[in-house]
């Protein structure tokens, strides 16, 4: 929501800016140049990008977009499925979550939880981690390192769109002065017409320029910023998960477990103890059910 009231601001006050200098919004109106412009930028991106990669953008954005929901009411409905899961396998042993962590999708204790089951690849992450816990042949300190390799893998992975859109915003004022360049040729192509012809050809080369640099400072840039925000809020969202699984498999009570986990939270989005001790508790008379 926030990404779009940006994008709104500064078109407002670019195009505000123009008229109250007394432009005239039409002048600006050049689809030869957007079309070099865009058109390149794009190609450059199918030059460079995979198209693994190009999808993991398109996801980006949603995310980006979107309230990608990385706040305090999904750390709170984790917190409160990690204490099921931890006081079942508490109470009735380990085989008892099996079948959650088996099959998360069709867990009816997941199920309770929709805003964390959304996040499909954070679910199979602490679900990966549950069954080596289950299987009890790897030690606390050796699942910590793998848990934190696996952190590392996909954050690197989702750091490519971020560069691969940072290269484009990095090129824009390029491409920018290559629209530019292609309209001075036209220009000096009618260097002998009527002064108002050569005044609009040199407007539109000056286009080019401002267009390029208006979509790499003013929007390609912070996007890659935005993404960029969105993948380490979601980092701290796998941080605070294996947190709670190693504390769990060191042996420590459940709600000692979560509060392992709890101080892995970023201070804004972190509830307070008393905050997660009360929803803990409200799940106490909920069956813990099979999947």
């Amino acid at each position: 929501m926030f990404a779009i009231i940006g994008l709104l601001v500064v078109v407002g006050s670019v195009l505000g800016g123009f008229l109250f200098a007394g432009g005239r919004i039409m002048a600006l109106a050049q689809p030869a140049e957007f079309l070099v412009i865009g058109g390149t930028a794009l190609g450059t991106v199918l030059i460079s990008t995979s198209p693994m990669v190009l999808k993991g953008l398109g996801a980006r954005f949603g995310l980006m977009f979107q309230n990608s929901g990385f706040g305090k009411p999904l750390y709170l409905d984790a917190l409160k499925l990690l204490y099921e899961l931890f006081q079942t396998a508490r109470r009735d042993g380990l085989v008892a979550i099996e079948s959650h962590v088996e099959s998360p999708q069709k867990s009816a204790l997941f199920r309770r939880y929709p805003s964390v089951l959304r996040h499909a690849h954070a679910v199979q992450f602490l679900c990966d981690s549950l069954r080596l816990v289950l299987m009890g042949s790897v030690p606390p300190y050796d699942l910590e390192s793998l848990m934190d390799a696996e952190i590392d893998v996909h954050h690197e992975a989702e750091a490519r769109s971020v560069s691969a859109l940072q290269k484009v915003s990095d090129s824009l004022p390029g491409i920018g002065i290559v629209a530019a360049v292609l309209g001075i040729v036209i220009t000096m192509g009618a260097i002998a017409g009527p002064i108002e012809e050569i005044g609009h050809h040199v407007a539109a080369a000056l286009t080019g320029t401002f267009m390029g640099v208006l979509l790499a400072y003013g929007f390609v840039g912070p996007m890659a910023g935005a993404m960029e925000n969105v993948n380490a809020a979601e980092a701290r969202f796998y941080h605070f998960l294996r947190a709670a699984v190693v504390a769990f498999a060191k042996g420590f009570s459940p709600i000692v477990a979560l509060e392992f986990a709890r101080r892995a939270i970023y201070a804004e989005d972190r509830p307070t103890f008393g905050e997660m001790e009360a929803a803990c508790k409200g799940t106490r008379n909920k069956p813990a059910e099979g999947s």
